[in-house]
């Protein structure tokens, strides 16, 4: 008796052994396909990364739990204030969490972004970004985006980028400049997981966005440098038709 206990005991736990090494190497490989699909479509320095019409900029809580500011958001908006200035991108599209009223993601990001002089008509705010592919489902499906530039983090962007070219978009990422800051592995060893379960919600469960709506196409400004040239294009046209009336 206590031969055949040990016997069903061993054989459990081999199965075990195995599930968990199955396991582990479902993990390091789905992390590993989402890295070689996306890394090469990474830039790190700002003035090269687009140029492209629209921006996507992805929320996160401007405060930690500790009740100070969230560098990681500061650099986001740092990075997609600088973006319209270099002329990288022409629109913003600030997409994040407003499940409450006491908690809204974009207009925080629209505000902020407000006070480093971007244009109100170069950002289009979206409410129901609760996560990042929502994020790219609603740019796709709700704004009518077909090519972005995706501003967060180094460590978020090959997640969002395999998300977008699950969705059929077309995306290059741009990494937002960080300093070092404390908890900063807690944050790169959840993203492994998250990784991981991205995988499973494209193509085991057919992961549907929260919320879409009607459509809303993005309406993008002319630019102020364009204006101007156009100006002075229309200004030249009439000098010359001046000039052959002559």
């Amino acid at each position: 008796m206590v031969a055949l206990l040990w016997k069903v005991f061993k054989v459990l736990l081999m199965a075990l052994g195995a599930a968990l090494l199955l396991a582990s190497l479902l993990f390091v490989g789905a992390n590993v396909w989402v890295l070689s699909q996306t890394q090469g479509r990474i830039q790190h320095a700002l003035p090269l990364c687009g140029p492209e019409r629209v921006g996507i900029v992805f929320g996160t809580s401007h405060w930690t739990r500790s009740g100070v500011r969230n560098p990681h958001f500061d650099a986001r908006i740092n990075a997609a204030s600088r973006l319209i200035r270099l002329g990288r991108v022409e629109h913003l599209l600030l997409s994040g969490d407003n499940r409450t009223r006491y908690y809204n993601e974009p207009v925080t990001m629209w505000r902020d972004l407000r006070g480093q002089h971007v244009r109100h008509e170069d950002m289009t705010l979206d409410y129901a970004g609760f996560s990042t592919f929502d994020t790219l489902a609603r740019a796709r499906d709700v704004f009518d985006v077909e090519r972005a530039l995706l501003v967060t983090q180094s460590w978020h962007l090959p997640r969002a980028l395999f998300i977008a070219d699950a969705l059929g978009v077309d995306a290059v990422g741009c990494a937002a400049p960080e300093r070092p800051v404390a908890g900063l592995w807690r944050l790169q060893a959840r993203e492994w997981v998250a990784r991981a379960s991205t995988v499973g919600d494209l193509y085991l469960w057919g992961r549907e966005p929260y919320f879409l709506g009607p459509v809303e196409p993005l309406e993008i400004a002319p630019q102020i440098w364009n204006a101007v040239m156009i100006d002075g294009a229309l200004d030249e046209v009439g000098t010359g038709e001046e000039d052959l009336a002559e």
